[in-house]
């Protein structure tokens, strides 16, 4: 198999590999040297639960067990490892990054060769997709390669995005290409650097294989080249894993779903006590109103927030046609096949409490009549968990300390007249974290082009009395103080639709130079960089960017697959 691997560009390899030793400062004696070392476990899953009792890759409806054997399929052609996560493999998976230029991690990462202790599986679940119960979806294009205990104590799932056809296919042909797999290694190392709960990309690797897509459903199918994703979660259990057992009426293997998930990821529940149930929703109803709100505050959309898509252990799962807000609209949606709007950004706590609702339909058969009323009254309480949480991190955003009672009004009377402007969301942000409130007092806005832009409403003047008043009742802090904590929280670059269609058009020539520089700066989102600056990263978005559209395949014949899994 021919091996070959993506460079960065010149004017940039000192500054990446000096970077990245100063970032990533990992002692190399605790790091493997050569992967036949290490070493990966199916054993604790497979023990815990059964196993599908037919065997092979062909397409069918699965019953009590949760999890297929599945063997992946090898990408023909030439293969090429065309991006590599640094940080993802020294500190997850104890690997030092110079294993991944051998033939071995190439065959590994791209499907080709198991990892010793592979015993491939694939996921069996369920999930309303655009708020109807869709059926059984499962791992259609991903394998389960193994568990993996790194030098830490975590003990993080290794599966493969993209690595051909399982049971829960359904109509797909299991494959990924480069544009949904450049996007999603991109988006959930950014997400991760920027703090939020995400799932990892360990690496991804592009071949020659011609995959048909009709990208835009119109008819017009063409040829794009596969591609496989190494992504690493602690548990990639889902509300839809949950549902699928309830809906089948499999209540037993659905109480034993949710023991191993309690053991093995929520230690402070007992396993003793006749709440754990409870108390386990209860958890997960809080933990995703923060994750929800933590996306509002970076302007994120999750396009498509199916059940299926939201996890157990809530981070964020299964980056598809998501986008990054740039002029602040509510009603902005990165998915163009959704239609009705549904997963628009200023929905997603709606969404959000919509799969708790699915989620605690399952739940309920193993709750007791008192606990259900309990769990009930968990739920009616997201919305206020997430209005607690939004609030605390816009006040963060805008440097505020403590709380005060015009804090809330302070918060939403900006983002209206962001909204007005069209100002973008990012560096509105961005740019009153690097401007002092002299500056702001004079409208010294000609380095600040967000700025300029919130500066044209009429009643900008009045917001900014309010803002500034508010700052100075904080007696003890100061500009320095206040733009240091700024900057730790709105970050100057994100993943913006329009870079990552730029990495993605050179990806697909075979030119991975741009992907490199993308998730090296992204690596360091909070940190003025001087590449970033040159390529434009933090300037104007360019006109072209707002007639890119995005799609998600599994929207645009949703009706079909559930017709013809459910035959």
């Amino acid at each position: 198999m021919p091996l070959t691997f993506a460079r960065a560009p010149l004017n940039l390899t000192v500054l990446v590999t000096r970077t990245m030793k100063s970032r990533w400062n990992v002692s190399a004696e605790k790091l493997v040297q050569n992967l036949e070392n290490f070493r990966v476990s199916c054993k604790k899953l497979i023990d815990a639960f059964p196993i599908d009792a037919v065997d092979g890759n062909f397409v069918r409806i699965v019953k009590n067990c949760v999890f297929s054997r599945s063997t992946p399929t090898p990408l023909r052609g030439p293969v090429v490892l065309a991006a590599v996560s640094q940080d993802a493999v020294e500190q997850i998976l104890d690997l030092d990054v110079s294993v991944t230029k051998c033939e071995g991690f190439l065959n590994f990462a791209s499907g080709n060769k198991l990892p010793p202790g592979s015993e491939p599986l694939a996921h069996r679940y369920g999930g309303h997709q655009f708020g109807f119960w869709a059926g059984q979806l499962g791992d259609g294009r991903a394998h389960f390669l193994g568990q993996y205990s790194n030098r830490k104590g975590e003990l993080w799932e290794l599966q493969l995005k993209g690595s051909g056809k399982t049971p829960y296919s359904r109509s797909g042909d299991g494959r990924a290409v480069v544009r949904s797999s450049v996007r999603e290694f991109l988006c959930s190392e950014a997400m991760h650097f920027l703090g939020v709960p995400t799932s990892r990309a360990a690496s991804l690797v592009v071949s020659e294989e011609p995959v048909l897509r009709d990208q835009f459903y119109d008819g017009r199918v063409k040829t794009e080249k596969g591609a496989v994703v190494l992504r690493l979660a602690k548990s990639w259990f889902r509300f839809g894993s949950m549902e699928i057992l309830a809906e089948s009426g499999e209540i037993d293997l659905l109480r034993k779903l949710v023991d191993f998930v309690i053991f093995e990821h929520f230690p402070l529940i007992d396993a003793r006590d006749p709440d754990k149930y409870l108390v386990f929703y209860s958890a997960v109803v809080n933990q995703t109103a923060h994750l929800i709100a933590q996306w509002m505050s970076l302007g994120f959309a999750h396009g498509v927030c199916n059940t299926d898509n939201f996890s157990l252990l809530s981070i964020t799962i299964d980056y598809g046609p998501f986008g990054f807000m740039e002029e602040y609209d509510p009603n902005f949606v990165p998915n163009t096949s959704d239609d009705e709007g549904r997963y628009r950004i200023g929905a997603q706590a709606s969404v959000g409490l919509f799969n708790l609702e699915k989620l605690l339909k399952a739940v309920r058969h193993m709750l007791t009549g008192e606990q259900q009323k309990l769990a009930g009254k968990a739920l009616q309480g997201f919305g206020g968990v997430y209005q607690q949480r939004f609030h605390q991190l816009f006040a963060a955003k805008l440097g505020l300390l403590g709380e005060m009672e015009e804090d809330g009004y302070v918060i939403a009377f900006l983002l209206k007249l962001m909204e007005d402007t069209k100002s973008d969301f990012s560096m509105t942000f961005r740019q009153l974290s690097e401007i002092t409130a002299q500056q702001l007092r004079d409208a010294d806005f000609a380095e600040s082009w967000a700025l300029q832009d919130l500066s044209s409403h009429s009643h900008f003047s009045d917001w900014l009395d309010l803002y500034l008043r508010r700052l100075s009742r904080q007696p003890t802090d100061s500009d320095v103080k206040r733009q240091r904590r700024m900057r730790g929280v709105n970050p100057r670059y994100v993943l913006r639709n329009w870079m990552a269609e730029s990495a993605i058009k050179k990806a697909e020539m075979n030119d991975f130079s741009e992907v490199a520089v993308l998730h090296h700066i992204l690596s360091a989102p909070f940190r003025t960089q001087v590449s970033a600056e040159e390529a434009g990263y933090a300037a104007r978005p360019p006109s072209w960017s707002k007639k890119l559209k995005l799609f998600h395949r599994y929207r645009m014949a949703a009706a079909h697959h559930t017709q013809s899994i459910s035959r």
